[in-house]
C-alpha cells in the first residue's frame, strides 16, 4: 500500500529545507510549491525527487540563495534575462509576473533567459497560465550537458530539451502537453539505472549505434545516447523539435553550446499570447473545445483506455492527491537523508 503525504505538509517541509540551506524565504516559497505542485501532477521526477540535487547545489554555491535576474534588453514584447543562476522556478513565477501583464497589452510577450538554474515541472507553469486565460510556449535546453544524439550520429549534441504548450479548452479544464524531443529523459533514465531497472523499449543507443533497453549505456566510456522522438525509423522530428528549441533558447537569450560550462543549469524561452488579443476567448473555446470533443469521443483502441487530452490525466491526479493525499515514487525518501540529517526536518511528519 502506497504512503500519503499530505501536500501542504510537504510545502512547509520543502520550504524548511530550503530555507535552512540558506535560500531567501520570498525564494524558498516559490520553488517549495513548484515542486510539490510537480507530484500533484504526476511529473514524479521533476517534482520533489530535484529537491536533494537542488540542495547540493545550493550547498556548492552552484545555485544563487537570493537575487534578481539581470535585465540585458527591455523591449516592449521581448525581454532578455541573465538569470544569475537562481533557482528556475523563481525566475519563471518573475517571468510570468512581467510577461502577463504586458501580454494584457501588447497581445504578446516573450523573454528568454540565460543562465537560468534547472526550472523543474514545466506543467506547474502552463496550468497556471490557461487557468488565467492564457496560451503559454516554453521551452528549455541545459547547454551544460549532453545526452541526446542528432538523427543518424551517435555522439550527443543535445538534452531532452522539453518544449510545452498550455491553453484552456473551456471554463474547467485545458490542455497541458508538456514533452521532450526525446522519447525519455535524463531524470527517469537516471532513475532506471540506479534502481538496476531496464526500459520496457530500446530508447537508447550504444556509443557504436547499437539500439538498447538499458539505462546502463549512458554511463559507460564512451557514453551512450538517448534516442530522439521516432527512434531510427523517424529521429529526424526529435532531431527537428531539438533544432526548434535550441534555436528559441540559446540563440534568442545568446548563451548556448558554443560558450564555456557552467553546471547544471537551463536556458529558458517563454511567450504568452492573450486570447482576447486575437479572435477572442469566446471563439478560441468554441474552436478548441469541439477539437478537444472530437478527440476524447473518438472510438479507442482499447475501449477501456478511452481517448484523453494532454494533461487530463495530471488534472484527475492533482484533484485526488490535494484531497486524499500525495504518493511519492520510492527514490525520493532516501535521497533526502542527508539533507535531513544535517538540517533536522523529517519527510514522515508530512504522512497522513
Amino acid at each position: 500500500m502506497n504512503t500519503l503525504y499530505d501536500s501542504k505538509k510537504l510545502n512547509h517541509y520543502a520550504l524548511s529545507l530550503l530555507k535552512a540551506s540558506g535560500v531567501e524565504e520570498k525564494i524558498a516559497r516559490v520553488v517549495a510549491q513548484t515542486l510539490v505542485e510537480g507530484d500533484l501532477l504526476g511529473h514524479d521526477t521533476h517534482g520533489l525527487a530535484l529537491l536533494a540535487s537542488y540542495i547540493k547545489e545550493i550547498e556548492a554555491g552552484r545555485m544563487s540563495k537570493t537575487g534578481e535576474p539581470i535585465v540585458l534588453s527591455d523591449k516592449p514584447a521581448a525581454l532578455l534575462w541573465d538569470g544569475q543562476r537562481l533557482p528556475g522556478p523563481w525566475l519563471l513565477h518573475l517571468a510570468y509576473e512581467q510577461l502577463s501583464s504586458r501580454a494584457r497589452t501588447l497581445g504578446v510577450s516573450s523573454l528568454a533567459i540565460k543562465r537560468s538554474h534547472h526550472i523543474a515541472c514545466l506543467a506547474v507553469y502552463l496550468m497556471k497560465a490557461l487557468k488565467d486565460g492564457f496560451l503559454m510556449v516554453l521551452a528549455s535546453s541545459d547547454a551544460n550537458s549532453a545526452s541526446v544524439a542528432p538523427y543518424g550520429g551517435t555522439q550527443a549534441v543535445f538534452t531532452p530539451n522539453p518544449i510545452a504548450i498550455g491553453f484552456p479548452v473551456n471554463a474547467d479544464s485545458g490542455v497541458m502537453v508538456d514533452i521532450s524531443a526525446s522519447i525519455t529523459t535524463n531524470g527517469m533514465t537516471n532513475r532506471k539505472f540506479k534502481a538496476g531497472e531496464k526500459f520496457e523499449h530500446e530508447w537508447l543507443m550504444t556509443a557504436d549505434g547499437k539500439l538498447s533497453n538499458d539505462p546502463a549505456v549512458m554511463f559507460t566510456t564512451p557514453p551512450g545516447t538517448l534516442l530522439g522522438v521516432g527512434g531510427l525509423n523517424h529521429g529526424h522530428k526529435g532531431y527537428g523539435l531539438s533544432l526548434m528549441v535550441e534555436a528559441l533558447t540559446a540563440g534568442l537569450a545568446g548563451r548556448g553550446r558554443a560558450d564555456p560550462k557552467e553546471g547544471w543549469g537551463a536556458t529558458v524561452h517563454v511567450t504568452l499570447y492573450d486570447i482576447n488579443a486575437f479572435s477572442g476567448e469566446a471563439e478560441f473555446i468554441r474552436q478548441m473545445d469541439h477539437v478537444a470533443t472530437l478527440c476524447k469521443t473518438n472510438i479507442p483502441l482499447d475501449p477501456s483506455k478511452p481517448v484523453r487530452l494532454p494533461g487530463q490525466s495530471a488534472f484527475g491526479k492533482r484533484d485526488a492527491q490535494v484531497k486524499n493525499g500525495v504518493v511519492l515514487h520510492p527514490s525520493i525518501a532516501p535521497s533526502l537523508d542527508e539533507a535531513e540529517r544535517k538540517y533536522g526536518f523529517k519527510l514522515s511528519d508530512c504522512i497522513l
